[in-house]
């Protein structure tokens, strides 16, 4: 047994790790957002649920159908569990791999002159230790540790794709829901067109009217029904997009959609420090992730250069009778330490170590990059909420005012004081500006989504727990 203790105390040697100091580079990025004044400490929309920014009852049922059935969070799911068990994989071969073998062979043995030709049996048993390699410089740790970085990187990527589906979804259904609405204005502009063309009828009839205005209200009513049918296109091809990102169809029982004029969505955002963009955006914690996985490779690729040691050692009997097999004197071992030091391998080593440090001179740069990306992501949001209040309310003015010289055009024009041309040109103002209205909506609400998500909102509602190896 002397060699297991020799096995032992190699074990308790401690290695030497070639892994440079992990440093996380200063965030590129201002202390403060842009014209806009930073709230106290910890108030941010990213520690606000779905249901606290969207109002909607409908749509959050939705966005959880989606997190049950969407493919692109199933596949995020399947890339967490394949890097824990490549994780799991890597931090096992740190440690030694234990065999048990049992043998038995029956063997004849050809008679040579006047020996005669004999049987033979022999029985085996062994316990032992193959090629384990001892971590004197601490390359298979770091090549563990690398691992498991991934490991962590992949679950922040599940909780960005967490993050982004809810967006994703959000933005589907509003645009769903502006298709609608768009279509519901515009039927209801057809009939305010075909009240129009019989209005010129009947004036035409009682000779107050002539027939240059029936046709210019016939044109009309041509051209709303030709913009109907374009509208119920795009709402059906928006019902389509929906169901995508979803993953199965919208199920029927939901409860009845808000209007967008009803405030689906909290519009005004906490958007806290650019500082806390590091701890709420999932994307940018794995991008954090991904750097320290680089940095271990970077000491792995050094611990190459230096010997490595691997051990080979077995326990056992060997015995022609399996009666006697584990007597005291049938017993055996070997212990073979083995050694390799590279000597001349054409520059792979080197050219290793140079892709390793690349590779992390990378990461630092997408690190960087994502940072940056988030507070521009931020800047643009808040931007947003700070102008489409004032920009909506003047359009609700304008679609009020054009209301009213619709009804001015009309009466006129049953008076016979204008022509048609009056009241065409009225009504076109009108529609026009009550679909800049619902695109106005529109927007705003994207943008809120999209602040919601910039900020790393959505994760919140997700039971978190550190992940182990």
């Amino acid at each position: 047994m002397r060699f297991f203790i020799l096995f032992a105390l190699t074990l308790t040697v401690s290695a030497c790790s070639l892994v440079p100091p992990h440093q996380t580079p200063e965030p590129p990025i201002p202390a403060v957002f842009p014209n806009h004044q930073a709230a106290p400490p910890g108030a941010s929309a990213a520690g606000l649920g779905r249901a606290e920014v969207f109002r909607d009852p409908r749509l959050l049922r939705i966005i959880d159908v989606a997190f049950a059935n969407n493919r692109d969070l199933r596949l995020a799911m399947l890339n967490v569990e394949a890097a824990r068990a490549q994780s799991r994989t890597q931090t096992a071969s740190t440690w030694p791999g234990v065999d048990a073998q049992a043998t038995y062979s029956h063997e004849r043995m050809a008679g040579l002159g006047e020996r005669q030709p004999a049987t033979t049996d022999q029985h085996g048993a062994s316990i032992g230790i193959t090629a384990f390699e001892l971590d004197l410089f601490g390359r298979m740790h770091a090549l563990s540790d690398a691992a498991f970085s991934r490991y962590l990187a992949s679950a922040e990527g599940f909780q960005a794709a967490h993050v982004t589906l809810t967006g994703a979804v959000a933005d589907a259904y509003f645009a769903e829901r502006l298709a609608v609405e768009q279509r519901a204005l515009a039927d209801q502009m057809l009939a305010d067109w075909r009240r129009s063309l019989e209005l010129s009828r009947i004036l035409q009839q009682s000779g107050r009217g002539g027939t240059v205005d029936v046709v210019r209200a016939e044109a009309q009513v041509a051209s709303a029904e030709a913009d109907l049918h374009a509208r119920e296109r795009a709402a059906a091809q928006a019902d389509n997009a929906l169901r995508l990102v979803v993953g199965v169809e919208v199920p029927a029982d939901l409860p009845p959609p808000l209007a967008l004029d009803l405030d689906p969505v909290v519009t005004r955002l906490p958007a806290g420090l650019p500082s806390d963009l590091l701890l709420n955006r999932p994307d940018i914690r794995q991008a954090e992730r991904t750097l320290a996985a680089a940095n271990a490779d970077v000491g792995a690729a050094r611990a190459a250069f230096f010997p490595r040691l691997s051990l080979t050692a077995t326990f056992g009997f060997a015995s022609p009778s399996l009666a006697a097999l584990f007597n005291g004197e049938h017993n055996g071992w070997n212990f073979s330490p083995r050694a390799i030091l590279p000597i001349i391998d054409g520059g792979k080593l080197n050219a290793d170590l140079d892709l390793a440090k690349v590779r992390k001179n990378e990461a630092v740069a997408q690190y960087e990059k994502a940072i940056q990306t988030a507070f521009r992501e931020v800047a643009d949001g808040l931007a947003g909420s700070a102008t489409f209040s004032a920009q909506i309310k003047a359009q609700t003015r304008s679609v009020t005012e054009s209301a009213h010289a619709v009804s001015l055009a009309e009466a006129r024009y049953r008076a016979g004081l204008d022509s048609s041309l009056e009241l065409l040109d009225a009504q076109r103002q009108l529609q026009m500006a009550q679909q800049a209205l619902l695109s106005l909506r529109r927007e705003e609400i994207a943008n809120a989504v999209a602040l919601y998500r910039a900020l790393g909102g959505g994760a919140a509602d997700e039971i978190r727990s550190e992940p182990q190896p």
